[in-house]
């Protein structure tokens, strides 16, 4: 299968990272460990995101250095070795030749000698960007590198005098999406809308809240898309009502809802979908209600991802339409105005409308620049996931209301004259929903 992302994009993008960087430095990116699951099996691999953006390369023991200026070539890979009898055993290796020639790399070496050539790559360089205190064994081997040249001072060695860490820079290029990028997340809004409407129709047999999780997870892997975004929430009753409920075990009853948040990775880019739908595939009057001012309020919050306004501004949006609407429907006393101020709704929609995606779920960028809400520009992407839960212990309410838990998203990326939404492949009014369940 050819990839979305273009090897000459990643060499653009360790290229604008270069630009940023102080003239007399490098930057040090190692890949994602691989993590033991029990005794001697792995947990399945999935490469560190920065490691991913700069370089596409998939495997564990690398470290990509970028050292602008380097006569010998700016990009620089330490990855394991070709080893025909083992990768009998655990697959293919790239190798360092075919990281130049695969990947667009203008230089690479055997991760076993990186001991003896990455602290003559750091020597005389005044600073050194590298994830700082994320991983405590990659810090003691950057320190271990800097002890070298320190101990060759005396023969004129210059050990560098700054660690800088590297995430500024780095994410805040990666907030915002290039074209390829932002096709690899629709491709992934595709297939997971495919398998929302799947686990959709499945419910009406009945079974348990894994008989879904297992239709969302065959057509990711039917699809091309082996891996989950994220941990699968399939919540059916009162178990909507756990933002993060992952346990995905109990039966599926007539008469509740189950709400699903579910999405794939492709070439690690993230989708996050979130639809809440009736086992029986009809609402009743009370899920009806809920369900309409959650979907009135995602609406609006859409409307209002646009350039020139900032963060918070679909949030806002939002929250006034969930707010008006428990008002409305007599869950809670007062105005708009009033129960906004009091924080009066934060018994039943407690998180914010969204955040950024990209190749983590809950992406990387500020938020804020200074003490202001960031300007939405075109590129960015973001998820638009408004929700109502009403607790099965809120005595406040009537007891029809208890157990109701609804969450409504979809990701969006800002454009020119407004936003795109990636996910529109799964419905998600009453009657869509209903037609659908009843196919």
């Amino acid at each position: 299968m050819s990839s979305i992302i273009p090897v000459k994009e990643f060499a653009e993008r360790r290229r604008k990272l270069m630009e940023r960087m102080a003239p007399d430095s490098i930057a040090i990116i190692p890949a994602a460990p691989e993590r033991v699951r029990n005794r001697d099996v792995l947990h399945p691999f999935r490469q560190d995101s920065d490691f991913q953006y700069l370089t596409g390369f998939g495997e564990p023991e690398a470290v990509l250095a970028l050292i602008p200026g380097r006569e010998h070539g700016e990009s620089v890979l330490f990855c394991k070795e070709k080893n025909p009898e083992k990768e009998l055993w655990d697959g293919f290796l790239v190798g360092p030749e075919g990281a130049i020639e695969r990947y667009g790399l203008d230089d690479a070496f055997p991760i076993s000698d990186i001991d003896d050539i990455l602290p003559g790559m750091i020597e005389g360089r005044s600073r050194v960007y590298y994830p700082l205190g994320k991983d405590q064994g990659f810090d003691t081997r950057v320190m271990d590198w800097v002890k070298v040249i320190r101990s060759k001072v005396r023969s004129g060695a210059h050990p560098p005098g700054e660690f800088v860490s590297l995430e500024h820079f780095l994410h805040d290029l990666r907030l915002y999406k290039s074209a390829n990028e932002i096709k690899a997340m629709a491709r992934a809004g595709e297939i997971s809308a495919e398998a929302h409407c799947r686990a959709m129709k499945r419910a009406k047999k009945g079974g348990n809240e894994y008989n879904l999780e297992a239709e969302l997870i065959y057509t990711f892997m039917d699809h091309g898309a082996p891996s989950t975004a994220y941990p699968s929430i399939v919540g059916s009753g009162a178990n909507g009502c756990i933002l993060h409920y992952i346990e995905n075990t109990a039966p599926l009853k007539e008469g509740d809802l189950v709400l699903i948040d579910a999405g794939c990775e492709v070439e690690c880019y993230a989708s996050d979908i979130t639809r809440t739908f009736p086992v029986s595939g009809t609402f009743s009057p009370e899920q009806r209600a809920i369900y309409e001012v959650v979907l009135a309020s995602q609406y609006a919050a859409i409307e209002a991802v646009r350039p020139g306004n900032h963060w918070d501004h679909p949030h806002q949006a939002a929250l006034k339409v969930l707010t008006g609407g428990l008002i409305e429907l007599g869950l809670l006393p007062g105005t708009v105005e009033d129960a906004i101020a009091n924080e009066a709704f934060k018994p039943f929609f407690m998180h914010r409308t969204g955040h950024w995606l990209g190749l983590d779920v809950h992406d990387v960028g500020d938020y804020k620049v200074g003490d202001a809400w960031r300007q939405l520009e075109p590129g960015m992407a973001l998820t638009v996931e408004p929700g109502l839960y009403i607790s099965p212990s809120n005595a406040s309410v009537d007891e029809k209301w208890r157990g109701i838990g609804i969450r409504i998203e979809d990701d969006v990326v800002v454009t020119k004259e407004g936003c795109r939404v990636l996910t529109n492949g799964v419905p998600k009014t009453i009657e869509e929903i209903e037609a659908l369940m009843a196919e």
